[in-house]
């Protein structure tokens, strides 16, 4: 059984370890390290609460590599689960080249002074993850993450010849607040308000933020309106499949939550930038962070459903083709299974499902890997397994906007 440090108590970090606690045949010790270890310790008494399992807390300031080492050296884990902020990335990359032990994370590294959703820090470690005979996984989330591995499958069983490939994220959910994120306020807003980029015919294309909007239908949910973004799985797949003629990525978001963050925006709220404050420097984004709703406890609230999911045309045993892969979650029932609403239990399950097939060395091989460089059909069986069930379907046509 695998011992997993993992590292971060907010929503996503609740669903993983209460998922874990659920697979004892996979994870043995589990230590959940944070720096509000009071967090920490709530989390555990709810997976006591239900499941009967102990799980051990810790308080870590993991920006600085030399307290993750230490917690490491202590505990002696064979894999670190990273559900902290983005910007401790490398910091913990670090922590496990220098102690030898695997590595998984959900979002891609960002720097602290801009809003860059890039990979290419990361991909950088490859060749020393091999050299120290250890893995890193990266973006094991649902997006990025199953919609990586959405398209591998579709690559490999529907659309062997991808020709364009549209990401589509709707919660259809509402929580009840005048004003409030799904996921940390800090990092949705900052990739909310940066431009928007699609891959098309062999380079990026960049228009404003929130510029380009479409309805459309999603099922189970209805129609919503989306908006096309940057999101950073595009980068790594227009990488890793590079015959792809465009890729594109759209989220919706209701009318309310954009006059609001319009506002916000106007009066300087959600600048990254720090400003003077009473003889101090603050950064505003992180202080309207601070007064938001925390997106741990919106599962109380919230009701209806998300829709996930991939749009891929292309060529199929030489015959045009476009399927509709896709993932539907229930708030409710999310809720009710670990305590937590369907953005972070999406969220959650796919990093258990990553962990699980390195621990059990389905996946685990030296390197640096995003998930589609990776067989993708014994995640999917695992997602259909832990909560997340998907379906297929055939479109007459690919989407014409």
């Amino acid at each position: 059984m695998t011992r997993s440090l993992v590292i971060g108590a907010g929503g996503v970090g609740s669903v993983a370890v209460h998922k874990m606690a659920m697979c004892p045949d996979v994870f043995g010790d589990i230590l959940l390290a944070s720096r509000r270890v009071a967090k920490c310790d709530e989390i555990a008494q709810s997976v006591a609460k239900r499941f009967g399992v102990k799980i051990e807390t810790a308080e870590l300031d993991a920006d600085v590599t030399q307290n993750t080492v230490d917690l490491i050296a202590r505990f002696n884990p064979d894999l670190v689960v990273n559900l902290a902020l983005p910007y401790q990335d490398l910091a913990i990359m670090d922590a496990c080249l220098e102690t030898g032990v695997d590595y998984l994370d959900t979002a891609n590294y960002e720097p602290r002074d801009e809003a860059k959703f890039e990979y290419h820090w990361q991909w950088a470690y490859h060749e020393r993850f091999v050299e120290r005979g250890i893995m890193a996984l990266l973006g094991s989330g649902f997006d990025p993450g199953v919609t990586n591995v959405f398209t591998a499958y579709i690559a490999k069983h529907y659309v062997e010849d991808m020709h364009t490939l549209d990401i589509l994220d709707c919660n259809g959910g509402d929580h009840g607040q005048h004003f409030a994120t799904n996921f940390n306020p800090e990092i949705n807003i900052r990739e909310v308000t940066a431009p928007a980029r699609h891959w098309e015919a062999g380079g990026w294309v960049e228009t404003p933020a929130l510029s380009h909007r479409e309805t459309f239908d999603f099922p189970s949910v209805g129609a919503r309106n989306m908006y096309l973004m940057y999101h950073e799985e595009l980068e790594s797949l227009t990488k890793h499949f590079p015959a792809l003629e465009r890729a594109r990525f759209w989220m919706t978001f209701g009318d309310a939550y954009l006059t609001h963050l319009e506002v916000l925006q106007n009066v300087g709220m959600t600048a990254i930038e720090p400003v003077m404050y009473e003889g101090r420097e603050i950064i505003p984004l992180q202080f309207l962070k601070a007064v938001l709703p925390d997106p741990g406890d919106l599962g109380k609230t919230t009701t209806g459903k998300t829709c996930i999911g991939n749009i891929v045309s292309g060529q199929h045993a030489s015959q045009p083709r476009t399927v509709y892969l896709y993932n539907v979650c229930d708030h409710e029932a999310c809720f009710a299974e670990v305590g937590s609403q369907a953005v972070s239990y999406t969220t959650g399950v796919p990093a258990m499902i990553g962990a699980t097939l390195m621990s059990n060395g389905t996946w685990r091989k030296p390197g640096v890997f995003n998930l589609e460089q990776l067989d993708p059909d014994p995640f999917m069986e695992l997602l259909t397994k832990h909560g997340l069930p998907w379906q297929v379907t055939e479109l007459s046509a690919p989407l014409d906007f």
